[in-house]
């Protein structure tokens, strides 16, 4: 077994926190398919060397099988061919970073998985080796502004609820026949009434206003979201208004590797979104990717923007917006309703966003009301889980989430991801929902 080090070194682990590096894609080096190629070399030794990721995704069993089952059971026995079927069992979940890897940059072997895989992901899209159907799958704004229409809608929903038409659809487009699909809606935030004349309370970091983006889902897909949100949030006296001229985060054409679509939809929503920042708003979306694309996926692709900056800093996830509320003394308690046991699932775009287990924690201010949280992927990740060649092994990653919920026997079952609760109800083949977070609090303020 051999180990590529750098400068004679074999320290494991760093006393230092982890760090992420500007995403270097506007420069010609990193489409080159030659230094791609070696770096995945680099990094597929060490992590072969290692193993200790073999349990998060496809991706590293891919990987070791690979490796286990070639002439020398080392790397050089494993042609570049199947370099790629690791890239592609990839989602960019980023666990790996955050809760395995020992050699993460500021670490000398430098070892960031997920955005070496983004890398690979950019190469293949700028080289034309991406489906069709891929390329549909991550245009939400056009599917759903087009599948939303009145009339569209319900048609595109009577179709999918078919299982004549969803076995033409598996066959012709290679979306799953038993994959949970989301149904489709007008948008979710014309005509909304917000208030936006309320005086704003700031408490702790939070300014008291909130401006939501309602992300795709939101607007064409779940409009629960949306009305829960806004529910619980005028109950706590937060004024709420919208962003009306919000496009897709870009996460669906991150994960694609459409990095000049990522820039697109940055010049698109960073410069309204800094408008409402400068006027006295704070941004809040209901979909934890949404909020990591703008935490850090956009910071790291745009350091030097300081319009991107400020989104950075001022936008959250609901659940941490609520308990820095909380925190100040200013998140109201007058529940109406008990809970009792709540199975939480922690979608991992939450955990990287490394600002705890806040809805857990909100959750736990509910009287006897008690939050077991899942912290395991549930296997769905963005477009992964629909493809009719992914689908059973994100059935078998979601596994141990959908065996902790049948244990927990809760009275709910819950994720801040509605992909991933839509998922994990489909695990359980018991015919029950997932109810979101956002869902159950409103419920238990009796609203």
């Amino acid at each position: 077994m051999t180990m590529h080090t750098e400068k004679g070194s074999s320290r494991e682990g760093s006393l230092e926190a982890p760090t992420r590096h500007p995403l270097d894609w506007n420069s010609a080096s990193f489409y080159d398919e030659d230094s791609l190629y070696g770096e995945l070399e680099r990094v597929y030794d060490i992590c072969h060397s290692c193993r200790r990721c073999f349990s998060l995704c496809n991706a590293f069993p891919t990987l070791f099988d690979a490796i286990d089952e070639s002439a020398t059971m080392e790397l050089d026995g494993v042609p570049r061919s199947t370099y790629w079927n690791v890239v592609d069992n990839c989602y960019l979940c980023d666990m790996c970073y955050m809760t395995k890897c020992p050699y993460v940059p500021p670490h000398e072997w430098n070892v960031d998985f997920p955005h070496l895989m983004l890398r690979a992901k950019a190469v293949k899209f700028k080289q034309g080796r991406v489906k069709a159907r891929d390329k549909l799958l991550t245009s939400t704004d056009t599917l759903g502004s087009l599948a939303g229409l009145p009339v569209v809608s319900t048609a595109v929903n009577a179709a999918m609820g078919s299982a004549a038409v969803r076995s033409v659809v598996q066959s012709t487009i290679g979306v799953h026949k038993d994959a949970p699909v989301p149904s489709y809606h007008r948008d979710a935030t014309k005509n909304l009434k917000t208030d936006t004349y309320q005086a704003a309370l700031p408490s702790g970091p939070t300014k008291g206003r909130v401006a939501l983006y309602a992300t795709c889902y939101g607007k064409y897909n779940q409009p629960e979201l949306v009305s829960d949100l806004l529910a619980v949030f005028e109950h706590n006296d937060i004024p709420v208004t919208i962003v009306h001229q919000e496009k897709c985060c870009g996460m669906p054409k991150l994960e694609l590797g459409d990095l000049q679509s990522v820039a697109k939809s940055r010049d698109a929503n960073i410069p309204p979104l800094a408008a409402l920042i400068d006027a006295g708003w704070d941004i809040v979306a209901p979909v934890p990717s949404c909020v990591l694309m703008y935490k850090q996926e956009l910071p790291l692709m745009f350091p030097d923007d300081p319009e991107v900056a400020r989104v950075r800093a001022s936008i959250f996830d609901p659940f941490e917006y609520l308990m820095h509320r909380h925190k100040a003394g200013s998140l109201k308690t007058d529940f109406k309703n008990e809970l009792g046991s709540i199975a939480y699932h922690v979608a991992c775009h939450l955990r990287v966003q490394n600002i705890g287990l806040k809805t857990r924690d909100v959750l736990k201010l509910i009287p006897n009301t008690r939050v077991e949280a899942i912290e395991r992927c549930s296997g769905h990740d963005g477009t992964y889980a629909v493809k009719k060649e992914y689908y059973d092994v994100a059935r078998k990653i979601c596994k141990p989430v959908v065996n902790s919920i049948k244990k927990a026997e809760a009275d709910y079952y819950s994720s801040d991801c509605p992909m991933a609760g839509d998922f994990i109800a489909n695990g359980m083949r018991d015919g029950s929902e997932a109810r979101h977070p956002m869902a159950l609090l409103r419920h238990a303020y009796g609203l």
